[in-house]
């Protein structure tokens, strides 16, 4: 069973081979397995999320990891009650095992259901940076501006709030300066009723928080911000819980890079004596995504008309002890497509 084996993981991989499994097979959802590829449990990118924000090592084995109850099907269950269990659990795949936990298949959600699968919704405001202009994307960027990059059948812009319309958020707030008009025209003419559109406009660049100062008093809800050159591919209701139960006032959407150095790496001590060598490492590192869950009190604490990056609001908050969070994606649930490398990628659905 080709499928089987590519969503099956052993117990004993590490969180770091599971997630770099997840990205290379495009699931969420793993299936765990002893060494006679017995079924052990599930392991989802929810429960690699929750081992990170804990601290715990990427070399940590998923076994530590893994959630105490799970739902299996059984192979004696009917087809009607999977698919029950399936639509109220909002299971990406359900394995079906035997007397002697032996898989005898896998069902998947997309073959038993026309519709996607339900997502929890919420309707807070959802801020897009949309002001810049693109200068890694000249020179095409010349001519239009960033936001209105095609991707496929729609737009830069229209990929990103379609991504939110599906939580039930359509109220959109549009930092523009570069070409306004033109992103302006163009929803103007695409007249699509689902978009609730407020732009706001920079007289000059204000930087990545500055902006925001400049809607004091329209907003009093949580919000979502989003730069306009990146794709999140996550659930977005999982991090605003995370950020809701922690309390944050700021919560970054990182994603994990990983990186390996083709070389052996050395430490040594004072007075340059070798102490360890390591073989070509991996390394793994979580960096800001652009996308931000902010609480709408501190769009009062950004300066107006002066140049404020996210970088300083986050640094304010934390030095009067604020609480910013950290919400892990995967290194191929981002894809950065201000750069002509991913966008390229991207296009040809690499």
């Amino acid at each position: 069973m080709k499928t089987l084996e590519q969503i099956s993981i052993k117990k004993h991989s590490t969180i770091s081979s599971a997630l770099k499994q997840m990205d290379n097979v495009g699931r969420k959802l793993l299936i765990v397995v002893d060494d006679d590829e017995k079924f052990i449990s599930v392991l989802s990118i929810g429960d690699i999320q929750r081992a990170i924000i804990q601290n715990k090592s990427l070399d940590t084995p998923i076994i530590n990891i893994l959630r105490e109850e799970v739902k299996v099907a059984h192979i004696h269950e009917s087809l009607e009650d999977i698919k029950n269990q399936m639509r109220l659990r909002r299971n990406e795949f359900m394995p079906v095992v035997d007397e002697h936990n032996t898989i005898q298949k896998v069902i998947f959600y997309e073959d038993l259901f026309i519709e996607k699968q339900p997502v929890e919704q919420f309707n807070l405001p959802v801020i897009i940076m949309a002001g810049g202009k693109g200068t890694r994307m000249q020179p095409l960027t010349n001519v239009i501006p960033k936001p209105l990059i095609p991707i496929n059948k729609k737009t830069i812009i229209e990929d990103i709030m379609d991504r939110f319309l599906e939580y039930g958020s359509y109220n959109f707030y549009v930092s523009v300066n570069y070409k306004a008009d033109m992103i302006r025209y163009y929803f103007e003419t695409l007249n699509n009723p689902e978009y609730n559109i407020t732009y706001f406009q920079e007289d000059k660049p204000l930087g990545t928080a500055g902006s925001l100062g400049l809607l004091k008093g329209q907003i009093q809800q949580t919000f979502f911000v989003s730069n306009c050159d990146i794709l999140i591919d996550d659930d977005y209701s999982e991090m605003l819980k995370y950020h809701r139960e922690n309390k944050n006032e700021i919560t970054l959407i990182a994603a994990m890079k990983h990186l390996s150095i083709p070389y052996g790496t050395l430490k040594t001590t004072e007075g340059g004596i070798l102490t360890t060598i390591t073989e070509k490492p991996d390394l793994t590192f979580k960096i800001n995504s652009g996308m931000y869950i902010i609480e709408p009190h501190l769009i009062n604490e950004i300066p107006e008309n002066k140049i404020y990056h996210i970088t300083h609001l986050i640094e304010k908050v934390m030095h009067r002890s604020g609480k910013v969070g950290v919400f892990p994606v995967s290194e191929k649930s981002w894809r950065d497509i201000g750069n002509w490398h991913e966008y390229i990628n991207l296009t040809r659905g690499e």
